[in-house]
C-alpha cells in the first residue's frame, strides 16, 4: 500500500492554466466601453451619442459625418451648432444679394413668381409703379404675423431683409445692364436664385417676409413641408397672374415657381440643419 502524503497547507505540483472569468472590474469596463475590438480586426469608430448604422465617422474627428440631431446634438457640438454674430450678418447679406439678383432676372425677363414677391411683379407690370417699393408695403402686413409668432428677433431680421431686397433692386439695374435675357433661361435660374437665397436666410433665422412666414410658422406648428406650402400658394398666384401676363410667361413661371420650391423642400427639413442663430 502506498502512503498518501499528508497535506500540510502548501502544493508542490505545477498549476493548471484555467480559464479566466472576467472580473467585475473587467466586465463593469467591458460595459462601459461598449463591445470590444476582436484581434487583428479595424477598429469601428463609435460613441454612446453616434450608435447607429448611418452614424459614419471621422477617425480623424470622431464627429458623425451625418447631420442629425440624433447624432450631433450633443455638449461637443452644441456651440459648433451656434451662430456668431459675423456668421448671421454674412449669411443675411449673401442670401439677399442671391435672392435680389434671382428677383431682378425675374423681372427682366417679364416673368412672375409666388409669394409676395410675385404680387409685387404683377402690381409693378399692371401699374408701372416700382417693384422695390412694392414689395416693402406688400410685406408690411406680415410684419405683425412675423412679431406675434416668431419673435422680435426674427421680426426684425425679416424687416431688414425686405428693405435690403428692395435696395438691391434700385441698385442691380444701374449695376449691371441686361440688353437680351432668353425669358426662359431668366426665369428658371432666376428662381434658382431666389430658393437658394431663400434657404440661406432660413438657416440664418430670417427670410424675405410674406408667404415665407406663413410656411414657416405652419411646418414649425403642423409640420408640413415648408416648400411644399409654399409651392401651392405660389402656384396660385402664378395662375391668378393669368389677368395680367400671357399663358406662356404663366406655364414658364409656374416651371420656375416648381424649381424654387423644389431647392426649399429638398434641403430646408426640420433636423437636417443645426445652425442656430
Amino acid at each position: 500500500m502506498t502512503d498518501t502524503p499528508a497535506n500540510d497547507g502548501t502544493r508542490d505540483a505545477t498549476p493548471v492554466a484555467r480559464p479566466s472569468s472576467p472580473t467585475a472590474e473587467t466586465a463593469a469596463e467591458t460595459a462601459a466601453d461598449g463591445a470590444t475590438t476582436p484581434t487583428g480586426a479595424t477598429p469601428t469608430w463609435s460613441t454612446p451619442e453616434s450608435t447607429g448604422p448611418d452614424a459614419a465617422l471621422s477617425p480623424d474627428t470622431a464627429t458623425p459625418l451625418v447631420d442629425d440631431p440624433a447624432l450631433t446634438e450633443n455638449s461637443v457640438t452644441v456651440d459648433a451648432n451656434k451662430h456668431t454674430l459675423a456668421e448671421n450678418v454674412m449669411g443675411v447679406v449673401t442670401g439677399v444679394f442671391i435672392a435680389s439678383f434671382g428677383l431682378f432676372l425675374l423681372k427682366e425677363s417679364g416673368s412672375v413668381s409666388g409669394g409676395t414677391a410675385g404680387l409685387a411683379l404683377l402690381v409693378s407690370y399692371a401699374t408701372g409703379l416700382s417693384f422695390g417699393l412694392l414689395f416693402l408695403l406688400v410685406n408690411v402686413p406680415f410684419f405683425a404675423l412675423a412679431l406675434w409668432k416668431k419673435g422680435v428677433g426674427f421680426t426684425l431680421r425679416t424687416v431688414m431683409t425686405v428693405a435690403m431686397v428692395s435696395a438691391f433692386s434700385y441698385l442691380h439695374p444701374v449695376a449691371l445692364g441686361i440688353d437680351q435675357l432668353n425669358p426662359v433661361y431668366g426665369t428658371l435660374g432666376g428662381n434658382l436664385l431666389v430658393g437658394v437665397g431663400l434657404l440661406i436666410l432660413f438657416r440664418h433665422g430670417a427670410s424675405l417676409g410674406g408667404i415665407n412666414i406663413l410656411a414657416l410658422i405652419l411646418q414649425e406648428k403642423v409640420g408640413w413641408r415648408a416648400g411644399y406650402v409654399q409651392m401651392v400658394i405660389d402656384v396660385a398666384i402664378v395662375l391668378f397672374s393669368l389677368t395680367v401676363v400671357s399663358p406662356w410667361v404663366v406655364l414658364v413661371s409656374a416651371a420656375g415657381a416648381v424649381v424654387l420650391n423644389l431647392v426649399l423642400a429638398l434641403n430646408h427639413k426640420q433636423g437636417r440643419y443645426l445652425g442656430r442663430t
